[in-house]
């Protein structure tokens, strides 16, 4: 409560990408390393469905980065670096990529989800029913794995929230089960 106070502060009380006033909500940009404020901008639900939707994008809804881009506060930036590398081919997005500038620890989280590479340079993450994985998703594990270096065994059934994919390797993901952070491979699990 107290971050969605202070985002309203920070913002004017308007979506930090395209300045509308209803249906505001704190999103998380991912991935996250310390957590905080830094880490979240305040945005309106249009904008949200679209980030995590890509197949909902409105190129003109999003015509708002033309201002929001230059935005002081980094996890903004992020996310329309993201957003304007995922409508780079209608034009308009490229150009305005192309003057923005991020530096070197900023671009590389704005490219931590993948976003910006080249289709055939991306690698994908399919889980065992073939669905595209995203970081972010949740999964549910279909059989008992055993944690290498651990006594622990994540059950069957067992839900992993949040996910962040490997980006080198399509077949690994990361999650959080029982307070641990393990590594899983995709074939052992279902998106939900």
């Amino acid at each position: 409560m107290e971050m969605e106070r202070t985002l309203n502060k920070r913002s004017g009380s308007q979506c930090e990408l395209c300045t509308a006033t209803e249906n505001l909500k704190v999103y998380t940009v991912l991935p996250t390393k310390k957590g905080g404020l830094d880490e979240n901008i305040l945005a309106c639900s249009t904008c949200i469905d679209q980030i995590e939707n890509p197949a909902n994008v409105d190129l003109n809804h999003w015509r708002c980065l033309n201002d929001s881009m230059w935005s002081e506060h980094t996890a903004v930036q992020v996310v329309a670096w993201r957003m304007l590398s995922r409508m780079r081919a209608a034009g308009w997005p490229k150009e305005l990529l192309d003057m923005m500038y991020l530096d070197e620890d900023t671009l590389d989280w704005a490219q931590a989800t993948g976003e910006g590479e080249e289709d055939e340079n991306k690698v994908i993450h399919r889980d065992v029913n073939g669905v595209i994985l995203a970081t972010g998703d949740s999964v549910v594990l279909i059989k008992d794995l055993k944690v290498k270096g651990s006594s622990m065994v994540a059950k069957q059934g067992t839900a992993v929230r949040n996910i962040r994919l490997d980006h080198e390797n399509a077949e690994y993901i990361e999650g959080r089960v029982d307070g641990q952070t393990i590594v899983i491979i995709t074939q052992y699990v279902k998106k939900v």
